[in-house]
């Protein structure tokens, strides 16, 4: 492994910053980390329309909040800048030039309907379409009669046949005809480097030790190892990693749930457990551990433990992590990182006094290990701070609409609204008692209380929670829900 390890994301400013790409950003991260070497931070603006600085601030800010770190690039700086291709296009011209000069690549003047009418004609023989390579050994005559024509060229690479083979770290040797490509066009005719060529100079001149991507980019691979070897320079090592799937083994796509690390930020994951959870899809130490350190993740991750396969992203298995490092998190801790969430229901506000602060841990702590993402405190919690109850039409049909409920929320009303002390502890007694002298069960008083309480048929421990609303909330509850019962 060379010492000098340098390796590189690109994401393009055209969306979110989708899981596929955070979890290989993840594993250059980790790669670089473990070799000493430095992570890069390249923008692929070149799809000038659909790119935003909206786009890109959202992509910067989810791997800021993953935690993932940058040692050089946008933003950044460094040696080999600029990082964003829109502002590297004097240095893609120079190497386009170079090709020129060397006879690897030539002005192709073909226009739209010419192409087109050489794809129809490969369609009707039941041949892919290579282009024919007519416009290789123009005259500068031609070029004459094509520019007073008004055609803006294109530039095309000369691609000979041979095979090459591709030496992948993660896929092995894979092999690809080149003759099948036929020679590819690397600048667009407004004078736009096209992805493969642009990339291919960026990775030559940031000197990229690394190429380390999805699955999906193989294909372009031999297209960047014919234009390496037409600059004569050097190749990067390549690994490409497998792809994140849904559940029936197709690409992850919208239609499978949330796919940007914006949108599980805003449902309250963690960033250690999706940290953890994208770096299982792929790569496994010893296929038993599940839950990572970072520092462990860096010490171990190398790229022969990366497989060959796609892995199938498991919503209900991250929803489990994410509550299993939740649930590690100290009180004090877990209560600040669900205030955000509070806020954005407008439950608090900006400002919390130290006694404020304290009730909220109350309510943390009384949810305890229920909670699996942060965002659902405000659906456990929301009655401790509301003074209006929305309540769950089917809680309350199947919890009070009972012959008994109304009487029993009578006397239960009478018991706690003169409990003394008013603390959990008194009011499980009170509630056990009751019990054992009207002969009904803890169940028929609970779910009943619970529904009453917190208009909801799940939430805390009841004793938690009557003591978390209050006294004086508990009896004007009780009466609402006394109403609700008797109106049959």
């Amino acid at each position: 492994m060379p010492t000098d390890v340098r390796v590189r994301i690109a994401p393009s400013p055209t969306g979110y910053l989708h899981l596929g790409l955070a979890r290989t950003a993840l594993f250059n991260w980790l790669f670089a980390k473990h070799h000493k070497g430095t992570f890069i931070l390249r923008v692929d603006d070149t799809d000038v329309e659909r790119s935003t600085e909206e786009s890109l601030e959202n992509i910067i800010e989810s791997f800021r909040w993953l935690g993932i770190e940058f040692d050089e690039g946008y933003g950044i700086g460094g040696n080999y800048g600029p990082y964003k291709q829109s502002e590297r296009l004097d240095i893609y011209k120079e190497y386009t030039q170079k090709l020129l000069d060397s006879e690897f690549a030539y002005y192709c003047y073909c226009t739209k309907e010419e192409l087109d009418a050489e794809r129809e004609q490969a369609k009707a023989q039941k041949k892919p379409f290579i282009y024919s390579g007519k416009c290789r050994n123009l005259t500068p005559d031609d070029k004459k009669k094509f520019h007073e024509e008004g055609r803006k060229p294109s530039i095309r690479l000369k691609v000979n046949g041979k095979t090459i083979v591709v030496n992948d770290l993660v896929k092995g040797d894979t092999e690809f005809r080149t003759g099948l490509l036929g020679d590819f066009i690397i600048v667009r005719p407004n004078g736009m480097p096209m992805y493969n060529f642009a990339s291919s100079v960026d990775d030559i001149t940031m000197k990229t030790s690394h190429i380390i991507r999805a699955d999906e980019h193989l294909s372009n691979t031999p297209k960047q190892i014919i234009i390496y070897e037409a600059l004569k320079c050097p190749l990067p090592e390549f690994a490409h990693v497998p792809l994140v799937l849904g559940s029936k083994g197709e690409k992850l796509s919208k239609r499978h749930g949330a796919t940007s690390a914006e949108e599980y930020r805003k449902q309250g994951y963690l960033p250690e457990a999706m940290i953890n959870y994208l770096v299982r899809l792929g790569w496994s130490l010893d296929d038993q551990e599940e839950i990572f350190t970072i520092d462990e993740l860096i010490e171990n991750f190398t790229i022969d433990r990366v497989g060959k396969s796609g892995s199938v992203f498991d919503q209900q298995k991250l929803l489990w992590l994410n509550g299993e490092y939740i649930a590690k998190m100290d009180l004090d801790e877990r209560a600040k990182a669900v205030i955000p969430f509070l806020q954005e229901a407008g439950l608090v506000g900006d400002d919390i006094p130290p006694e404020k602060f304290e009730w909220i841990k109350e309510i943390v702590k009384a949810v305890g290990d229920r909670l699996k993402t942060l965002a659902q405190i405000v659906d456990y919690a929301e009655a401790f701070f509301v003074d209006e109850l929305e309540y769950d039409e089917k809680a309350v049909n199947k919890r009070l609409k009972k012959d008994y409920v109304p009487e029993m929320l009578e006397q239960l009303k009478d018991i706690l609204g003169n409990a003394d002390p008013f603390n959990e502890e008194n009011l499980e007694k009170l509630v056990r008692y009751y019990s054992e002298e009207t002969g009904l069960s803890g169940s028929k008083i609970i779910h009943p209380l619970r529904v009453s309480l917190t208009g909801k048929a799940v939430g805390p421990g009841i004793f938690e929670t009557i003591y978390l609303v209050g006294r004086e909330r508990v009896i004007e509850r009780l009466d609402k829900a006394i109403e609700i019962a008797k109106a049959q």
